[in-house]
């Protein structure tokens, strides 16, 4: 995995699929099941995060199978 800033507050990240998803999963879990103790604020932005991930996927998976096998980073 690599992560450089692109610019001021924002980071552009490099990773395997399966890094990524790993990240995603989590995400999924702590938005399903979370502790009490996390905010709803955080949690309704990790469900906004989450829904731009579905629909990003979406649009990579109608676009056919392209990148998915290049070189690792």
């Amino acid at each position: 995995m690599r992560i450089e800033w692109a610019r001021p507050g924002v980071l552009r990240v490099t990773s395997h699929a399966y890094e990524f998803a790993a990240l995603v999963a989590a995400g999924r879990y702590v938005a399903g099941a979370a502790p009490v103790e996390v905010p709803a604020e955080a949690l309704e932005r990790l469900r906004r995060v989450l829904d731009d991930y579905d629909a990003q996927i979406s649009r990579l998976r109608a676009g056919g199978a392209a990148g998915r096998d290049e070189e690792e980073p």
